[in-house]
């Protein structure tokens, strides 16, 4: 009788050690089949963007600068290109564009300048670039990657990261050149409300944790998967509408805005800065996968709708994985969004569906 329960008992721990082998490998196996040979996947910002506060002329600009941009990086990694140059190249058309908080449509700080960020990394090498008040490099996306490739640092800031562009042949404007009158006019709103409020007390927190919700989207990102399996991610912005004493949100923070890595995933964030900086969200999306096996899905949701939603913040993700799977993830009421893979099927979306 005793040999018999002997047996029994070995014969039930094979049984569970082989259920938990087949359980963890159906688990590899749902993250590891290619579902394409390259593929590109961008935001625009996210936050309180309605479709009754939208005009069908403004949808249709966005949408068209989304396509636009996307069409860039997919070409490029179509034709065999690397994912650091899609990724660069699809940023800066965004850059360029007056809808978009970043480059040429910057919010203006509370001082009426326009302070940027960027940041870049390389999913191959780990190797990384990132920028932080700028206020006179046209391209911050650029620069990022310059300072990654071209210097032993990972940040550069201020005076010294313009110093360095010059250095390194980057193009140079008159700070007047990211001057756009609906940026101008949304800081002069943002003031006249505070001038106002400050009278009134009881309503004064109140008031800056509206402003700071309402004044904190539009930041432009980009993850692309190259023909050879290498992932990059960008991320660029003007920050926050009225920001102060230097103020520097996530964008241009390694972990935070941006992260890539080949074994995982590539992460851009855009939101509200401060809490994707103390949750790490872009680094915690890739952990999730490779230390508790989750899919690039379970791993967003469980970051953006959970961990970053009970901490207070708001926002979203664009993020693709080595598989060529792509998520966007966010808990506003929109993000402009885009992505393409190797079958030239494109989808552009802004509101939540």
């Amino acid at each position: 009788m005793k040999s018999f329960l002997n047996l029994l008992f070995v014969f039930l721990l094979f049984s569970f050690g082989c259920k938990n082998e087949t359980q963890n490998t159906s688990v590899v196996e749902k993250t590891s089949q290619k579902q394409s040979e390259f593929a590109i996947i961008i935001h625009g910002g996210a936050g309180t963007i309605l479709k009754k506060n939208m005009s069908d002329e403004r949808e249709a600009a966005y949408k068209a600068k989304l396509e636009e941009a996307i069409k860039v990086g997919h070409t490029i990694l179509k034709n065999g290109g690397t994912s650091q140059e899609a990724v660069m190249k699809t940023i800066q058309v965004m850059e360029e564009s007056p809808l978009f908080n970043a480059g040429k449509g910057a919010v203006f700080t509370h001082e009426e300048t326009n302070e940027l960020d960027a940041s870049f990394m390389d999913g191959k090498t780990l190797n990384a670039g990132a920028v932080a008040g700028v206020t006179n490099v046209k391209s911050p996306i650029e620069l990022a990657i310059k300072i990654m490739t071209d210097s032993d640092h990972v940040m550069l800031s201020g005076k010294g990261a313009s110093t360095f562009a010059k250095e390194k042949g980057l193009e140079i404007v008159d700070p007047s050149y990211f001057y756009t009158e609906n940026r101008f006019k949304s800081l002069q709103r943002i003031k006249d409300r505070a001038k106002t409020e400050l009278d009134h007390d009881d309503k004064k927190a109140a008031f800056y944790d509206a402003d700071i919700k309402n004044a904190k989207f539009g930041t432009v990102g980009c993850v692309a998967l190259d023909k050879d399996g290498n992932i990059a991610a960008g991320t660029s912005t003007g920050g926050m509408t009225n920001k102060r004493w230097g103020r520097i949100g996530d964008a241009p923070i390694i972990g935070s805005g941006t992260y890539a890595n080949n074994k995982t995933c590539g992460v851009s964030s855009t939101g509200w800065g401060e809490y994707f900086i103390r949750s790490q969200v872009a680094y915690d999306i890739s952990a999730k996968m490779e230390y508790q096996q989750k899919t690039l899905k379970e791993a967003t949701k469980d970051v953006i709708q959970n961990k970053l939603t009970k901490l207070g913040g708001t926002g979203g993700v664009v993020a693709l994985d080595k598989n060529g799977n792509m998520s966007f993830e966010f808990n506003t009421a929109g993000m402009y969004r885009a992505s393409m893979n190797n079958k030239d099927e494109l989808t552009v979306k802004i509101y939540k569906e």
